[in-house]
């Protein structure tokens, strides 16, 4: 299937989905701090003959609105709903990675009636982390842009399928290759992780959901450890040789742990979870 864009707006602002179609149950997927919808589309690719794939660039992210006014944790989750009412996506399956599972988390515990199951990629409760802001925006400043070719944005954004990942978001313009967001917006978007864990939200977080982590990823055993402890309805599995970007750097392993946990919680959702 091919991808077509929709618009969702809400409260001014425009978010731009990637639609794949299908009319299977519905699959909704959200990037990572700094990512865009099309790091999904070999994935979306490979569900959307069984299932109906929208992809979302979040707010302040590629095809979306470049500088919203908001962008706290609540806004982020906002925009989720919205998207969910004005695609008519009901009780989707909730995809994310990184921040984007973040919201996930936070989508999930606060509309329990919206949501069918939970999928965090390298995501959980974390935090507080009072360095996340300097740290995310250091790397931002260090990008070299403009890049002046694609090629050196690939090298330069980790190489192989990852820099290939991160570079297909960047928009040609002028004499170099740009990032479709804000430094000061994604430091800004961190702002309530930097001064507060969710582990409450975690804890009212009902539906089913799956946690992967990769081997050498940002989550400490301990926190997969007690989000399971706290969540009988939530599985965990690490995969071996990945780091934060599991959906960049092992999509055949994400691809099928996926499609097991989406036939358990769709096709046959009395098995295990109970």
């Amino acid at each position: 299937m091919t991808q077509h864009e929709r618009i969702v707006e809400r409260d001014g602002v425009r978010l731009s989905c990637h639609d794949w179609g299908g009319s299977g149950p519905p699959v909704v997927l959200l990037h990572g701090l700094a990512g865009h919808a099309g790091e999904w589309d070999a994935l979306a690719r490979a569900l959307s003959p069984r299932y109906r794939v929208v992809a979302v660039d979040q707010r302040g992210h590629g095809a979306s609105e470049r500088r919203p006014r908001e962008v706290s944790r609540d806004a982020y989750v906002a925009d989720v709903v919205a998207v969910l009412e004005q695609l008519d996506l009901h009780r989707p399956v909730l995809v994310g990675q990184s921040l984007g599972g973040h919201t996930a988390m936070l989508t999930a515990a606060g509309n329990p009636h919206l949501v069918r199951a939970l999928a965090l990629v390298e995501a959980g409760p974390g935090g507080p982390n009072v360095n996340v802001q300097a740290e995310i925006g250091g790397w931002l400043d260090s990008w070299p842009t403009p890049f002046l070719s694609r090629e050196e944005a690939v090298a330069f954004l980790g190489g192989g399928a990852v820099g290939e990942g991160w570079a297909a978001g960047l928009e040609e313009r002028g004499s170099g290759w740009w990032p479709r967001f804000d430094p000061k917006v994604m430091v800004d978007s961190l702002a309530e992780n930097a001064q507060h864990s969710f582990w409450n939200e975690w804890a009212s977080v009902t539906c089913p959901a799956l946690v992967v982590l990769g081997q050498y990823g940002i989550i400490p055993p301990q926190e997969s450890q007690s989000m399971l402890q706290q969540h009988p309805r939530a599985t965990a599995v690490s995969v071996p040789g990945a780091g934060h970007d599991v959906h960049l750097e092992r999509p055949d392993v994400l691809r099928s742990l996926l499609l097991d946990f989406l036939d358990e919680v769709t096709v046959h959702p009395a098995r295990g979870r109970a």
